[in-house]
């Protein structure tokens, strides 16, 4: 059950770098404001890389998730808008490295982000409409730790970018497990929104057998939409921009406009069953 009805929360996760996550993240967030949705990214990466691509410069995160989940600040406190009309981002920063061991020990570890999301989803009324957010967006580390962890507890599905590589498939078994650990013991409606193929070369013989192998294996979790390589979407955070705003007409874009879409279709037919 999601904490609010007017709020879904999405986990973008995979324990393997490099597979577009982050990229992921900005880009569908832009693309989900760009229909008229209001979106939230949660940067919940030390390294902070969709907070760079969305154009916040470290020395402007000054209350970030960090504090968030430390308890020290609500959400709301660390929300800034972005260039985007209709997105806004909770920064992070390096001390998110340290977390882990600050709150280990706490009964509720696993559950900071969903308790710091449900107060802004109780506060919705009192807040400005700026705060009024439709969807969440959570960017996750590429690791399976407490961050990762406390992003699945508070969220209603997991997407997972897949990068179309040989060994594409050999990191998602383990990512499902996990999933399928925190819905038995943390969160008990959490599912796989689905499954969306990333930095695909149609070049590349390998990378059509690798598409054809995931669909394969996950059937109808697969994302029709598929993410090709463009130059323009690995140029696009150097910038502090979403490729959107840097090359709206170039083929990432359009693939990630076309992903929002699926993504908003299959809402509906979630929250519909």
């Amino acid at each position: 059950m999601s904490l609010s009805p007017n709020l879904r929360i999405l986990v973008l996760a995979n324990q393997k770098g490099g597979v577009g996550k982050t990229t992921t993240a900005i880009n569908l967030g832009t693309a989900l404001a760009a229909i008229g949705e209001r979106v939230l990214v949660i940067d919940l990466d030390p390294q902070g890389n969709a907070s760079t691509g969305l154009g916040v410069e470290r020395r402007n995160r000054r209350i970030s998730t960090y504090e968030v989940l430390m308890g020290d600040e609500p959400l709301k406190a660390a929300i800034q808008d972005t260039s985007v009309p209709r997105l806004s981002l909770a920064p992070s920063t390096l001390d998110l490295l340290g977390i882990e061991l600050e709150i280990a020990a706490h009964a509720d570890r696993a559950y900071r982000l969903k308790k710091a999301i449900q107060s802004l989803a109780d506060e919705r009324e009192a807040l400005p409409e700026a705060f009024h957010f439709t969807y969440v967006l959570v960017d996750c580390p590429p690791s399976l730790n407490l961050l990762t962890i406390n992003a699945l507890a508070a969220c209603d599905s997991v997407l997972v970018p897949l990068q179309c590589e040989f060994f594409a498939l050999e990191g998602l078994s383990q990512l499902l497990s996990t999933v399928d650990q925190v819905k038995r013991t943390l969160n008990p409606s959490l599912s796989i929104h689905g499954i969306v193929l990333t930095m695909y070369d149609a070049r590349n013989n390998l990378a059509a057998q690798v598409v054809a192998d995931v669909r394969s294996f996950m059937g109808d979790k697969v994302y029709e939409t598929v993410i090709p390589r463009n130059v323009r979407i690995s140029e696009a955070p150097s910038h502090g921009k979403p490729v959107l705003l840097y090359d709206l007409k170039c083929s990432g874009s359009q693939a990630y406009l076309k992903l929002a879409s699926e993504v908003i279709q299959r809402e509906r037919h979630l929250t519909a069953a």
